[in-house]
């Protein structure tokens, strides 16, 4: 999604160049293939001359998903020169800018909020409607049906994902499955059928929503969606766990990263898990401390793990990771939920933690498809 929307706005900026070159660098150059990053620029310079280069083993200073953009005219002299880095989520930023869209919310630290939560008398989903605005519920049913018909598709479909791997398709099967049994089996099976249903349809190329990114897209729908299965759960009362759910992921991009080139996919995975924990908690009654308690477990019980992806693809160990993600976040829920909200480690601390963590993890680990799980031969497997 940054490649893309990143290639969009330098050619909307060159329309008029002869010819481009587009350089990749560090994690996106070494995954690039595997993620389609090279597909999707050939899309947007579609009918135009392009040539894409690329440098897996140089790394920018600012961030490890580099690209470089140059434009020249029918002379071959350069007329444009632009660095972009993709920092998770399809959000793009440079060297001159910050971020793409200007944060609005007047607190950034989780205890920050709960203090004005607990001073006014507010719940999650209440702060943001209050900082947001009203019309941010239309938006989350946009964001809400997407979910729900990216958990259809891929519930229909079946066949090999693309790429080298030949991974079958399971979403199908194992709800097939699941239907076949009752009580708690057949509602743990179905989470695990909703999860790579969406997990699945990204690895294909579908529509899914980044929640918070692409790779880590399974959780949070899943879980929502186990709940309108499972516990008939109002389409109302599942737009406010999603707003809290997204109050979560803003803090943990704004303190830390969710990007798997920068912390590995406990920025991900983890982060995905956070959200859908506290937006579980929610749906089940819980107070604004056991919320956040929900959250702080699914961040801090990720912490530590690597990117890996075998032969950079958004596969193999990307999609089982979304469904163990979200039966966790149901078990993080439980938890939260048997307390009263007091414990020791903070969500702000947690994701603080979670950000050295990933910056200490070695660079093969993050997202380079050179170490861990993506050194071995799925394909013999």
């Amino acid at each position: 999604m940054g490649p893309r929307k990143a290639a969009e706005r330098f050619l909307g900026k060159n329309s008029r160049a002869d010819h481009f070159k587009i350089t990749l660098f560090g994690s996106l150059a070494a995954t690039g293939k595997g993620h389609l990053t090279d597909l999707v620029i050939q899309n947007v310079f579609s009918g135009r001359r392009a040539e894409i280069k690329w440098e897996p083993g140089i790394f920018l200073p600012r961030h490890p998903n580099a690209m470089e953009f140059t434009a020249f005219d029918q002379a071959g002299s350069l007329t444009d020169r632009w660095i972009a880095y993709s920092v998770g989520g399809g959000a793009v930023v440079d060297d001159t800018s910050g971020l793409e869209t200007v944060p609005i919310y007047p607190h950034t630290t989780m205890n920050s909020i709960l203090e004005y939560c607990l001073h006014n008398g507010l719940k999650f989903w209440e702060y943001v409607e209050r900082v947001e605005g009203p019309e941010i519920w239309d938006f989350l049913k946009h964001i809400w049906d997407a979910m729900q018909e990216s958990i259809r598709r891929g519930l229909l479909s079946d066949g090999i994902l693309p790429g080298s791997l030949k991974l079958p398709r399971k979403a199908s099967q194992i709800k097939a499955k699941a239907d076949q049994y009752s009580g708690s089996f057949r509602h743990r099976a179905q989470i695990f059928a909703y999860a790579l249903a969406v997990s699945e349809e990204n690895a294909a190329g579908g529509v899914i929503v980044t929640t918070p990114t692409c790779g880590a897209s399974g959780v949070l729908p899943a879980v929502l969606y186990y709940h309108k299965k499972v516990y008939k759960t109002e389409r109302e009362v599942i737009l406010k766990a999603l707003s809290t759910a997204g109050l979560i992921g803003s803090l943990v991009k704004a303190n830390a990263s969710i990007s798997g080139a920068e912390v590995g996919c406990q920025g991900e995975v983890g982060t995905a898990c956070a959200m859908a924990s506290a937006a579980a908690a929610q749906i089940m009654g819980g107070t604004i401390t056991q919320i956040e308690y929900a959250a702080e477990m699914g961040l801090e019980h990720h912490l530590g793990l690597t990117c890996d992806p075998v032969e950079g693809l958004v596969q193999i160990p990307c999609i089982e990771r979304n469904a163990f993600g979200a039966q966790r976040a149901l078990a993080h829920n439980t938890y939260a939920l048997m307390s009263d909200g007091r414990h020791r480690i903070s969500f702000d601390e947690v994701v603080k933690t979670m950000y050295e963590t990933g910056i200490s993890l070695q660079s093969q680990y993050r997202e380079t498809s050179l170490g861990g799980l993506a050194l071995r031969d799925a394909r013999a497997t």
